[in-house]
């Protein structure tokens, strides 16, 4: 019996080269730029920026301007994406390999201390910091700030932080980074491409993660109703994030 011919799903023929290899697997730690990754892959620029194009037309990786210099770029790796094709890279196998057990917990004797940071700790740090508490169950300790932080939380944070999750961070006051310059942290984590070029080293051993996600505050404006939306697509962004952080920090001691 001559065996049916079957298409080789998509996931496989993108990540099966060696370099899409490696730049997914260095994005999966951190956001980029294409001169960080030239620097941390070892290949030219115009080869990485090759390869970095295949993957965003695979849809695996996304990129964002920078806030910081608008010239520039950065990448990340679409994890919900990259979910859901590889269930269906197993599938097309075998149907029992589409589905993929949860990671094991790993309960630390004392939580896990995350720092999330971006300019003005009135938004986006604040919102990593709740949905972090929200969803580690006392196995994570996450407390945000801003370098140069806001006289008072957005109302569309506060709003959307108890419409869509059900937390409510009423009385919470936006925080200096330099209150906390003598905290010890397990992991560094920047929401902000400005505040990541300004935010101080917190040892040696603490690797930092930066995740490029645009401001959703219409500039000037704290209106509800006009950038309202804005701030759902924020939140949901960070949510899917902070998803796929949590089981790094909580299956490894």
């Amino acid at each position: 019996m001559v065996p049916l011919r079957q298409p080789v799903p998509t996931f496989v023929q993108l990540a099966a080269h060696p370099l899409r290899w490696q730049l997914l697997a260095t994005l999966s730690g951190s956001d980029y730029r294409v001169r960080e990754m030239v620097t941390l892959v070892g290949e030219p620029q115009s080869l990485i920026s090759y390869h970095l194009r295949l993957l965003r037309d695979g849809g695996l990786v996304r990129a964002t301007r920078s806030s910081f210099d608008g010239r520039d770029s950065y990448y990340h790796l679409d994890l919900d994406r990259c979910s859901q094709m590889l269930g269906g890279t197993g599938a097309a196998l075998h149907p029992a390999l589409g589905r993929t057990p949860p990671p094991p917990l790993f309960d630390p004797k004392t939580p896990v201390a995350v720092l999330f940071v971006c300019t003005g700790n009135s938004a986006r740090s604040v919102i990593a910091e709740a949905l972090a508490h929200h969803y580690g169950n006392g196995r994570v300790d996450a407390i945000s700030a801003g370098t140069c932080p806001k006289p008072d939380m957005h109302p569309n944070a506060v709003r959307v932080l108890r419409d869509e999750f059900g937390i409510d961070i009423t009385g919470r006051r936006p925080r200096d980074l330099d209150t906390l310059a003598d905290h010890r942290f397990d992991k560094v984590v920047t929401l902000c491409d400005k505040a990541r070029e300004v935010c101080p080293q917190f040892g040696a051993d603490i690797r930092s993660v930066h995740w490029s996600i645009p401001d959703p505050a219409t500039p000037g404006g704290t209106d509800e109703d006009t950038n309202y939306p804005a701030f759902q697509a924020t939140a949901a962004e960070i949510d899917g994030r902070i998803r796929y952080l949590l089981p790094i920090l909580t299956t490894q001691p």
